[in-house]
């Protein structure tokens, strides 16, 4: 699944299920659980229990750290400028495998902005934007360390660490750029056997082309082991507890750090949450409906505004819907041009990707609106392409950035695959397509790209309690098309300490995005440890 974090100082963000359409398998953001003497995979198969893996519950790792990881926890970085005024880089080590801290090493880019001050320091915030596969240090620089309120940045060191297999840790690479163009233009709203087996090829080459560039790494990308190296991260940045906002797959990330260290767990803020207690094709279900909610809101702006090309006043959100459809189908037979350097037309994977990044954010719907009709009324594919090239995030010279190959790494480790077969898909087409006309059937079919995964799963369903943490703070948004309210409720109530606290409005997370009353909510928080009323909601 694919449960991208966006912001309007950022590009369009990802999110953790198949929702990329061809990129992410789900969840989108996943599940694994872990142990102190057992790897985390085989960890997460003891804490399920049972077969009923979503009544499982995340356990606690003792309290006392193994002496076995002693060396990785008293390690010292070697601060160095990295290059963007005002943040500082270093490289931390963590065992490749937990189970085996003498087995090799993974090395994890560390980034941090020091507190400004004045003010007493409150110790350091780790910030990470979701994905699974999104840049922390690029959001950091990016947005965080110069964006999050000023009174917050005066009082904690804001850092960032790009979990293992992602950007600058050590990156799992497994397309080159034009073999990516290829894949983000496969059709994945096959019309007959002949584009299901094309679709089926393409999934297989991309996972192939993962598992030759990082065999190794491949088996040790979850989340429970990024999580664990967000503990170690602590120790050495010398704090009692970890301090963190996480959005998105972040959400997930976070919620399990909490399961694993509950005595360790500070002021932890998990904005656009998931429920880790779903199996993947749930979760992708799920998440294709909160696309559907998503767009209906974006048709009914639509239509009252006069540049709409899907509708006049007159037509309902359904009639929208059905115009959108329409299109896609158009393109599915005739691509149009874009007037790319590289000679790629706008298909119909391509603008249905386009459409789905501009529902992260309300902002985006003038863009979308201006590139709909562009492509439908002067045959112009360009400004969806740019929508859609900014999810992928595909740069001008053509690269790609590997965001949407460790995206794949994480959700597929973390949970068994949602489909294991074209025929799978097929008989669930009926369901997808109910909860999202629109989006229903592109979003199945995305989701069986982990059927060919080289690696087997190690992660199951399980609810995270975190018995013993104090407070929580699990912020969602009625409308957040990738990572629905419901899930929200869901992890609150999982949480021991959880609070949930409401944005009643559009896109996906709610911190940062406008809403005095969110960011009163959490900068309390962060600041004086006050968490929100549980229940608590805000327009």
């Amino acid at each position: 699944m694919h449960t991208r974090r966006t912001h309007r100082r950022t590009r369009i963000g990802r999110t953790r299920t198949g929702a990329t359409l061809l990129a992410a398998a789900l969840l989108a953001t996943a599940c694994s659980a872990g142990g102190a003497s057992t790897s985390a995979g085989s960890a997460a198969a003891e804490a399920a229990g049972s077969t009923e893996a979503a009544k499982a519950t995340l356990a606690a790792l003792p309290q006392a750290t193994p002496s076995a990881l002693a060396p990785y926890y008293g390690q010292k970085l070697s601060w160095r400028d990295c290059g963007v005024p005002g943040f500082q880089c270093a490289t931390m080590k963590a065992p490749l495998d937990y189970a085996k801290p003498t087995g090799g090493d993974v090395r994890l880019a560390v980034a941090r902005k020091k507190a400004t001050g004045p003010g007493k320091r409150l110790g350091s915030l780790l910030v990470n934007p979701g994905g699974p596969g999104g840049s922390a240090i690029g959001y950091l620089q990016q947005y965080a360390g110069i964006g999050y309120p000023e009174e917050v940045r005066a009082q904690y060191d804001m850092v960032a660490v790009d979990p293992r297999g992602v950007a600058r840790s050590e990156p799992i690479e497994c397309l080159d750029g034009r073999e990516m163009d290829a894949y983000t233009r496969t059709d994945v709203t096959p019309d007959d056997e002949g584009e299901a087996s094309e679709l089926v090829d393409a999934y297989q080459k991309f996972a192939e082309g993962c598992g030759a560039d990082a065999p190794k790494l491949l088996r040790h990308v979850s989340t429970v082991e990024a999580a664990r190296d967000m503990d170690v991260l602590r120790a050495v940045l010398g704090d009692e507890k970890l301090t963190y906002v996480g959005a998105s797959y972040g959400t997930f990330l976070g919620a399990t750090y909490a399961g694993l260290f509950p005595d360790r767990a500070g002021r932890l803020v998990l904005d656009g949450a998931m429920d880790p207690s779903l199996p993947a094709r749930r979760l992708n279900m799920e998440q294709t409906a909160g696309f559907e909610t998503a767009f209906q809101s974006f048709a009914k702006d639509c239509v009252r505004q006069p540049d709409c090309p899907l509708g006049d006043q007159g037509a309902t959100p359904d009639q929208v819907g059905k115009n959108l459809k329409a299109f896609f189908d158009d393109l599915d037979a005739k691509p149009i041009p874009t007037g790319d350097a590289d000679g790629r037309k706008l298909t119909e994977s391509l603008a249905t990707t386009g459409v789905i990044a501009a529902m992260y954010d309300e902002g985006a719907w003038q863009q979308l609106r201006e590139s709909l009709t562009s492509a439908m009324k002067e045959n112009d594919g360009a400004g969806l392409l740019v929508l859609s090239d900014s999810y992928y995030e595909r740069e001008a010279d053509g690269g790609y950035s590997n965001l949407m190959f460790a995206n794949a790494a994480v959700n597929c480790l973390d949970l068994p695959a949602a489909f294991s077969s074209p025929d799978e898909v097929r008989e669930a087409l009926p369901d997808f397509e109910k909860a999202s006309p629109v989006f229903g059937e592109g979003l199945a079919w995305s989701s069986l790209n982990c059927a060919y995964w080289p690696v087997k799963p190690t992660g199951e369903p399980h609810r995270i309690e975190a018995a013993g943490a104090t407070p929580i703070v699990v912020v969602g948004t009625t409308r957040d098309p990738a990572t629905p309210y419901r899930w929200a409720e869901a992890l609150a109530d999982q949480l021991s300490s959880g609070r949930l606290l409401t944005y009643e409005g559009d896109g996906h997370t709610a911190y940062g995005r406008g809403s005095t009353c969110i960011d009163s909510a959490i900068n309390t928080y962060l600041l004086r440890g006050i968490a929100p009323e549980d229940g608590k909601r805000c327009s």
